[in-house]
Formats: structure tokens, C-alpha cells, sequence
């Protein structure tokens, strides 16, 4: 791949990331979001078992265990930490945390563990992004910090900035497909427990089916094999600040579809939101694709 392929691959992974909460809304009552984040995980695993098992293109020679586990377990924790951050410090706060303190912990883990400094452009997208994400969600509901909450949105967003940067070390050796079909197996398997926790019954009505489907299929499983594809030519810590066009795809699609409002300051944030994806995502190559970093041991 070449030119801004990588990264377009990588912002098409957060808009159908961003089609999540709208899924979502439309799932039955009795669906419980930690049970929807583990069936997510199961359908999207099998999805691109299938998928590999079809191409042809798994071999078990080569493969970190520790690596690959490790990558398994943070896509494992972030889907009921994040959900439960939501749930305890409401969708705004929690989101915003979690989301946003993403980048932050990508850009810090790659310049610690990688040893590769992130560039001015990545700073100002960053900062903008954030920002913008901020304001987009500021006025959507009163405000309630609790500790717990934005402990466990913290937790979420170092889970998806680890991800992202174990990800990147485990595409250089194998493909992408098989990667995220492995990790989202492993992830599925360590997330099960809460499919018999839970009332699953919603599962088997119709729309169930479709939305099972849609967020294990279209939000999980084609998401995150874009989003490894594009790893493979962009840093870790860029791809998490591209992916900051998923609350902008969610609130898009809830002004849309689902008929929500927004304010002013709503409007201006998805503005800077879009700015700082822009930035990011029209700059020169060289500031945002790999050279080959050397890991530090």
C-alpha cells in the first residue's frame, strides 16, 4: 500500500467503529451492553476465523504467545471497562476519558517503548481531536465524575492504546487477517464468562440477528482487519488519534438517524474534531508512517 491508502484504511476502521452506539440503540431492551461487547467479540472472532480459514492464510509457525495473549488481553478488558466507565460516570464523562485519553497513552507507550518521538503534526491533531471531542460531548448530559468511573475510562483507553501497539508488532510478522482473527478468538474466549452471566435470550429474536451481525461483522471484524492492515504502514500512536472519528461518525449518525440534537459547542467540537483528523490525515507521509522502529528490551 502506498500514499494515504494506510491511513484511509485506518479512518474507515473508526467510521464503522462509530456505527457501534447506534447498532446499539437499536439492540432489544433486555440486551445488556457487556453481554452486546462480548457477543460483538464471539461473532466477530468466528467472522474472521471463517475468513482466514477461507483465504488460506494461517500458518502457526512464528507466533509470539506472550505477544499475541497480551494483545488478546487488553481487546478483552477494554469492551467491559469502557462499558462500565459509561454506565457509572455516564456517556459523556466516560466516553470522553476513555476515548480520549487513547492517543495520549499511544503517543507515551511509543515514545517509551518504541523510542519514537511523535511529531509536531501529531501534537496539534491530537490536541485538536481531543478538544473537539471534548466539546462534542460536554453538554450531551449533566455532568457526574465518579472516581471509579473515570479509573476504569482510563483503564479503557490504555486497553486500546496497548492494543494498537502490540497490533503493530504482530502485523509485521504475519497477516493481518490472521492476527486479528487470533486475537479477536482469544478475546472471545476470555470475554465468554459474560455470555452466561447475562440474559441472553435477545439474541434469538430478529433483531438480535441483526444486530449480533452488524456490530460482530461490520464493527468488529472488518473494523479492526482494516485497522491492522493500515497499522502496517502507520504508527501505533497515529492510527489512535485517526480513530477519534468515531464519536464524530456516532454523533453524525445519531443527529441523522435517531433524530438527536445537538448544541452549538456540540457543533464546534465535531468542527475541531474534524480539523485535527484532517491535519493528521493530509500530512506528509513521512510523519505518520513506520521506518522501522527497534523495539527497547
Amino acid at each position: 500500500m502506498k500514499g494515504i491508502m494506510p491511513t484511509f484504511l485506518v479512518l474507515l476502521a473508526a467510521i464503522l467503529w462509530g456505527t457501534t452506539g447506534t447498532t446499539q440503540a437499536l439492540a432489544p431492551e433486555t440486551a445488556h451492553p457487556i453481554a452486546i461487547g462480548a457477543t460483538r467479540l464471539a461473532v466477530g472472532g468466528l467472522f474472521l476465523l471463517l475468513m482466514v480459514l477461507i483465504v488460506g492464510k494461517f500458518s502457526l509457525k512464528g507466533w509470539s504467545i506472550k505477544t499475541t495473549l497480551i494483545a488478546s488481553l487488553c481487546m478483552a478488558l477494554y469492551q467491559p471497562l469502557f462499558f462500565s466507565a459509561v454506565s457509572i460516570t455516564g456517556v459523556a464523562i466516560g466516553t470522553v476519558v476513555a476515548i480520549g485519553s487513547a492517543p495520549i497513552f499511544s503517543g507515551l507507550t511509543e515514545w517509551i517503548y518504541l523510542k519514537i518521538r511523535p511529531s509536531k503534526v501529531w501534537w496539534y491533531s491530537t490536541f485538536l481531536s481531543i478538544l473537539g471531542c471534548l466539546l462534542l460531548f460536554v453538554n450531551t448530559e449533566s455532568v457526574f465524575v465518579d472516581p471509579v468511573g473515570i479509573v476504569m475510562a482510563l483503564g479503557a483507553g490504555l486497553s486500546f492504546a496497548s492494543y494498537a501497539l502490540i497490533s503493530r508488532s504482530l502485523v509485521e510478522k504475519h497477516s493481518s487477517l490472521s492476527v486479528v482473527a487470533v486475537v479477536f478468538i482469544l478475546s472471545a474466549i476470555l470475554l465468554s464468562p459474560f455470555l452466561f452471566i447475562y440474559d441472553m435470550s435477545w439474541i434469538m429474536s430478529f433483531q438480535g440477528v441483526g444486530v449480533s451481525l452488524q456490530l460482530g461483522i461490520m464493527a468488529t471484524g472488518v473494523a479492526y482487519f482494516l485497522f491492522a492492515k493500515g497499522l502496517t504502514k502507520v504508527n501505533s500512536s497515529t492510527a489512535v488519534t485517526l480513530s477519534l472519528a468515531e464519536p464524530l461518525t456516532a454523533a453524525l449518525l445519531g443527529v441523522f438517524l435517531l433524530g438527536e440534537s445537538l448544541t452549538i459547542t456540540s457543533w464546534i467540537g465535531m468542527l475541531l474534531l474534524i480539523l485535527g483528523i484532517g491535519i493528521l490525515f493530509l500530512s506528509p507521509k513521512k510523519t505518520i508512517s513506520i521506518k522501522e522502529p527497534k523495539m527497547v528490551h
